[in-house]
């Protein structure tokens, strides 16, 4: 119970980071959205098999990362700007070949 106490007790100060991992998970949503109106197929096979059951992937993609923010201190979220980074500018890249 403490930790859900910490995370909400830093939310001000850390929300910088916060708003920042949101950001990136719904851009990558958007981008990869994009690549499927356009043809391309999804390599996650977990992410695959949600565009199935849009119930589960609007909560998983969408609720999924506000819960993140809301249980996990946001200098904890510094690892994870990384991976998304990293999933993002493949997803662009793979865009730009179009």
């Amino acid at each position: 119970m403490t930790i859900l106490t910490a995370s909400a007790a830093t939310f001000r100060r850390d929300w910088s980071y916060k708003l920042a991992f949101v950001a990136l998970v719904y851009f990558d949503l958007a981008l990869t959205l994009l690549a499927l109106s356009l043809g391309f197929r999804e390599l996650n096979p977990v992410f695959a098999r949600m565009l199935g059951e849009p119930v589960l992937l609007l909560a998983v993609k969408l609720l999924l990362p506000l819960s993140i923010v809301y249980l996990v201190p946001g200098k904890l979220l510094l690892p994870s700007f990384a991976v998304l980074g990293l999933v993002t500018a493949w997803n662009l890249s793979t865009l730009a070949l179009v």
